[in-house]
């Protein structure tokens, strides 16, 4: 008998804890690139990158600090399963974040080819956690909102809200690296928009 690949079926617990390690690793490798030729992304993130390079204030501190607020709208909007998932995302990204460089030596990397490569271990990575109910905090929790319950494209919202935080970035990052970070952010947003729409995956956590 042929499986019903079109009924939705619940992800097992050791499912979601698989995708939620592929998917934050993913992120932070995305996010050591960006750092380590100087660029930045969106949502909070970005704005931890931003305050990194602003204040020598290690990333993943910042990072986990950013999200502390929306830690409240998960809970609140989102369910503590949502919640619970991604405060153990962000958690994980600080944590690999800060100790991806014992593991991996990066001794030269080209900014094009950093911002490119980048942007779609994040955006591939931002997707994973998306289809096991699970985000990195910040925007992507607020968009995940917004498109459950107003039918308003998470990757199409959080391009926006992206636009700001690169704006913000001309005042602390050299032209050059804001136009390449651009170009991440598009690569990023873009892989979200186009995978992560209604209808499009059927699995559920």
């Amino acid at each position: 008998m042929t499986p019903d690949l079109s009924a939705p079926s619940r992800h097992k617990l050791h499912e979601d804890i698989f995708a939620m390690l592929i998917g934050t690793m993913l992120v932070s490798l995305g996010i050591v690139f960006y750092a380590k030729v100087t660029l930045t992304t969106g949502s909070t993130a970005g704005l931890a990158l931003l305050l990194q390079y602003a204040t020598n204030i290690p990333f993943g501190w910042l990072f986990f600090a950013i999200n502390l607020p929306f830690y409240v709208l998960a809970f609140m909007r989102m369910g503590w399963p949502f919640a619970v998932k991604t405060i153990a995302c962000v958690a994980l990204v600080s944590y690999f974040t800060a100790h991806l460089s014992e593991w991996l030596d990066i001794v030269r990397i080209e900014p094009l080819f950093a911002a490119l490569v980048g942007g779609g271990m994040i955006g591939l990575g931002i997707l994973s956690l998306f289809r096991h109910k699970a985000s990195v905090g910040g925007i992507n929790i607020l968009a995940l909102y917004l498109q459950d319950n107003f039918g308003i494209r998470a990757g199409y919202f959080q391009l926006g809200v992206d636009a700001l935080i690169l704006i913000a970035a001309f005042f602390i990052l050299p032209l050059d690296r804001v136009l390449y970070s651009v170009l991440g952010a598009l690569v990023l947003n873009l892989i979200v928009a186009t995978n992560h729409k209604p209808g499009r995956y059927v699995g559920f956590s």
